[in-house]
């Protein structure tokens, strides 16, 4: 080498390296950050799935996402598309239970924390046994989740829960049917001196005195106002609800600790449903008829724009119960289309039975609104439980007109009542689902 010769070292094998290291570094970062838009892309699609899967299963044409399916979202019309299912509750094991998914089990050692006869506080249309109803089989079937047990019922840590606080329902007669089986499962461990009840024409109140506790019942079937509910017009063919208007029956609910609603029957009869803006004493004349599902999704943005205006989810949480089935179409299990729920003795055996008496249209109303919230509304699933119960309805052994019926009209399967339920009977195990969420 000649002095003076500056030495420059070797410019290709220096740069040969720096690049193939900034190129590898490049192709993982770039791998990195895809994976974790995928996976930030998955975890958001997926929490809005889960969402609605406590809701909805997948239907047989929904297809799981597979790694291609990076930018998928599920859409809205897809959501409507699935069946409505239970809410999940994790258990103390940490696996997540689907109430929802199980069978229903005889057990004839099974007995109800009352009868009809020892709870006072029952309605004559819930109390089959005392009105004559014989076959008692449908108290002794147990609702068995396919993954997990459903508690049993424990009254004294329902009223502990309830400790110093207000628990209302808020709905139709289904919804009483829920109010008093609660009532009846936890009244009878209060002593006599510290129990009361107070029934109004909207409003009861049943009173724990010892607990300073109170579970209430808010007879609102529309939520909204309407002109039938307190049957001051009878025929559903001249209803007319005003569908902008709540404020009157809300200022009750206002303080509540626990507030449970229900509405859907009284909105399925008729197919179309005059509605009403502003006040009666416009004139009725005023109305518009719409599709009862468009009346419905109305009267329930009335209800939810209430919650969420008025609702603090720090100190109140509320619920909504699921539609309970009307089992008026005894072909969808298999017998004669007018015998209704008339003598059935047993649950329908098929499993996923779903009936036309629950209609996937008007849930379908409520899970879209309810979606769209601010205040998280948390769903008391019970009716795929309750389709199979064909047998647990008041059926015959009900009143008519402030009268039981007569042994001659208890033999026409068209007076069965096919819509509300015994007491001791199934709203017990709705409940039972219920304290698990509390």
């Amino acid at each position: 080498m000649m002095k003076g010769t500056k030495m420059v070292p070797p410019q290709q094998g220096a740069k040969f390296p720096m690049i193939t290291i900034c190129v590898l570094l490049f192709i993982a970062i770039f791998y990195v950050q895809r994976r974790l838009g995928f996976l930030s892309s998955t975890t958001t699609s997926n929490n809005v799935f889960n969402n609605y899967s406590k809701l909805f299963p997948a239907s047989n044409n929904t297809q799981p996402l597979s790694d291609g399916d990076d930018h998928h979202k599920l859409t809205q019309e897809e959501v409507i598309n699935v069946t409505l299912v239970n809410d999940k509750v994790d258990l103390e094991e940490e696996e997540e239970c689907n109430f929802a998914k199980g069978k229903w089990v005889f057990n004839h050692s099974i007995k109800p924390l009352y009868t009809d006869k020892t709870c006072p506080y029952i309605s004559t249309i819930y109390s089959c046994l005392k009105n004559g109803r014989l076959n008692s089989h449908y108290i002794h079937w147990d609702w068995q989740p396919q993954h997990c047990t459903l508690p049993l019922f424990d009254p004294k840590l329902a009223l502990k829960k309830l400790q110093g606080k207000r628990l209302l329902f808020v709905g139709d007669s289904l919804q009483q049917n829920q109010w008093e089986s609660f009532i009846c499962m936890v009244e009878w461990i209060i002593p006599e001196h510290q129990k009361s009840m107070n029934r109004g024409k909207a409003h009861s109140v049943f009173q724990a005195k010892e607990y300073n506790a109170t579970i209430e019942f808010y007879w609102a079937p529309m939520i909204v106002e309407s002109n039938t509910e307190f049957f001051v017009v009878r025929d559903p063919q001249k209803k007319i609800v005003k569908i902008d208007s709540i404020m009157e029956r809300a200022k009750n609910w206002i303080g509540v600790d626990i507030l449970v609603f229900n509405s859907y029957v009284w909105w399925m009869n008729p197919p179309t449903i005059k509605t009403l803006w502003g006040s009666f004493g416009n004139g009725e004349d005023g109305y518009e008829e719409l599709d009862a599902k468009i009346a419905y999704n109305l009267g329930l943005r009335t209800w939810a724009n209430w919650i969420d205006s008025t609702i603090n989810p720090n100190k109140t949480r509320v619920f909504f119960t699921t539609m309970s089935p009307v089992h008026t179409r005894s072909s969808d299990w298999g017998k004669k289309d007018d015998l209704k729920c008339f003598n059935e003795t047993k649950p329908v055996t098929r499993k996923n039975h779903w009936g036309s008496g629950s209609d996937k249209g008007m849930m379908n109303v409520v899970a879209k609104v309810i979606n769209k919230m601010r205040v998280p509304v948390t769903f008391i699933n019970i009716t795929q439980i309750s389709e199979y119960r064909i047998d647990a309805h008041s059926s015959v052994y009900t009143e008519t007109s402030g009268r039981l019926l007569t042994k001659e009209e208890r033999s026409n399967p068209q007076n069965a009542d096919c819509v509300h339920w015994c007491l001791p009977g199934l709203p017990d195990t709705w409940n039972r689902i219920f304290l698990t969420m509390l």
